[in-house]
């Protein structure tokens, strides 16, 4: 079989056995070839969107915090709505198009940067920010059309991209431990985490969060159909149900977020002005910026959306049994194109870069396998802009068990990464830990690039190594001494 059959063959997904799909969604979608149902489909889709459906309320939380340098900030509903609608149209179009089920929404710590960083720190507007944002996302974009994108992710050594998938493991495990409370900021300075506060586990929230996990870790075991989704959601109803009998009370001081309460309204139709953000950018910074100032600034964002959606496709590609025996994943340049158009899209909708959720782990372990699942997110974001209030009772308790799970299950390929073989072994670690140490794929994969290319070159192996790592081990050193480079150029 020649590439070209290969390439029909895996686009296909269709093998011999499989028989005729039951529905146009089925032959569309290739549910029946991949091994699953729209059933599965579905319930994956409602279980991706109940992990992630935080973003809609934290980044207009970020994104409000701060005004910019003409006085204005941006409010709640109508970051709230422009979050909404650029989730909703991102993963349409990648379940849509690129037929895969991942969701895409407004990207955690790029979202910051925006805030304090472009609006407060350099004294842009929030239009002239999310110019930064459309700009870096159409580059990406004309990345991925030259084909760079998708060489430099196949250029990746495959004990790393492995190495990817268990860091993102981590990193999902790690945030939902902090996100439930578990695991919290000490006031110590001596001391980086705590178990609960004051390393005491007490309260509420830590209590719904240990019956959840308890409960969602019993229906996996038992390989129960929709454990997880089942898990979320019977740990929101005990949120509410002991919210409501015996939060503050003696004993129970605390109760849960506002999230475990159910909403006052069920409906909430968005007046006209909650759009008025959509559209509102400017590509003005880069006359008040100046020309150095404004290249790196796009070029540090654009270096993270870039590394960042990398690693979480090939994390996510690895978890549902895509990648090839090459540890490359079919059809990737879609799922780049659609993800980097989305960088764009979330800029010119005032809700910052847009990328791919590593929450779409969930999902697939519940099954979900093509674009069906991604369909159903976006489904669930579009009504979001109206029935928000629904996702507001699903507190954080609820779908940390959920995270931890899902981290669990990403772990099970470290088995095949070759840590006998410390020039893999070593850059491989480094990947996986500083993720969820940094709070960043980004700097994960930088750690273990660089590391990597170095300990090749040290060992006479330069050879070994292809060109496009040693370019981007370039760039991540550029971004690693970005303070440096700063400096260097008088930039601020």
């Amino acid at each position: 079989m020649d590439q070209r059959d290969e390439v029909a063959a895996t686009e296909s997904q269709e093998p011999a056995d499989a028989g005729p799909p039951r529905s146009p969604v089925d032959r569309y979608f290739g549910i029946t070839a991949a091994g699953s149902s729209i059933k599965t489909e579905v319930i994956a889709g409602f279980t991706t969107w109940m992990t992630m459906a935080y973003i809609l309320f934290v980044n207009p939380s970020i994104l409000g915090a701060v005004p910019d340098r003409d006085g204005l900030s941006l409010a709640f509903p109508l970051v709230l709505t422009a979050t909404a609608l650029a989730a909703a149209v991102s993963t349409l179009a990648m379940g849509l198009i690129a037929r895969y089920p991942f969701a895409i929404a407004a990207g955690l710590g790029l979202n910051a940067v925006v805030a304090f960083q472009l609006v407060a720190g350099s004294g842009l507007t929030w239009p002239e920010a999310m110019g930064v944002i459309v700009t870096e996302g159409l580059i990406i974009l004309v990345l991925v059309l030259t084909g760079f994108r998708e060489a430099v992710m196949n250029a990746i050594p495959l004990a790393l991209k492995q190495a990817i998938g268990v860091g993102i493991g981590l990193f999902i495990a790690f945030i939902g431990f902090i996100n439930s409370g578990f695991v919290g900021k000490p006031e110590t300075p001596t001391l980086l985490v705590e178990l609960g506060r004051g390393g005491e586990l007490r309260g509420l929230p830590v209590a719904v969060f240990v019956i959840g996990l308890l409960l969602s870790s019993y229906l996996v075991a038992r390989k129960v159909r929709g454990a997880l989704l089942i898990g979320i959601l019977g740990t929101t109803v005990l949120a509410i149900g002991l919210n409501e009998l015996v939060a503050g009370g003696e004993g129970w001081p605390e109760s849960l977020p506002a999230a475990a309460r159910f909403p006052e309204r069920i409906v909430a139709f968005p007046a006209a002005e909650n759009f008025s953000l959509i559209g509102d950018f400017s590509f003005a910074y880069f006359g008040r910026l100046g020309a150095i100032a404004a290249i790196l600034a796009v070029f540090t964002i654009m270096l993270s959306d870039f590394f960042d959606t990398m690693g979480t496709v090939v994390g996510l590609g690895a978890r549902a049994g895509y990648l090839d025996a090459e540890g490359r994943l079919p059809r990737s340049r879609q799922v780049l194109l659609v993800d980097s158009a989305a960088a764009a899209v979330g800029g010119a909708f005032s809700a910052s870069s847009n990328t791919t959720y590593i929450e779409s782990a969930s999902g697939i372990s519940e099954g979900g396998r093509t674009g069906l699942t991604a369909t159903v997110v976006g489904g669930l974001f579009l009504l979001s802009i109206f029935l928000w209030p629904l996702a507001d009772v699903i507190p954080p308790q609820a779908t940390a068990p959920a995270l931890i799970i899902v981290g669990f299950l990403m772990m099970e390929i470290i088995r095949d990464i070759p840590f006998d073989r410390y020039e893999v072994g070593i850059p491989a670690f480094l990947t996986m830990v500083v993720m969820p140490f940094t709070f960043s794929i980004t700097n994960g994969v930088g750690a273990g690039f660089v590391t990597y290319t170095i300990i090749k070159l040290a060992r006479g192996e330069a050879r070994d190594v292809h060109w496009m790592m040693y370019l981007s081990s370039a760039a991540f050193l550029i971004y690693f001494a970005i303070y440096y480079v700063r400096s260097a150029l008088g930039v601020g």
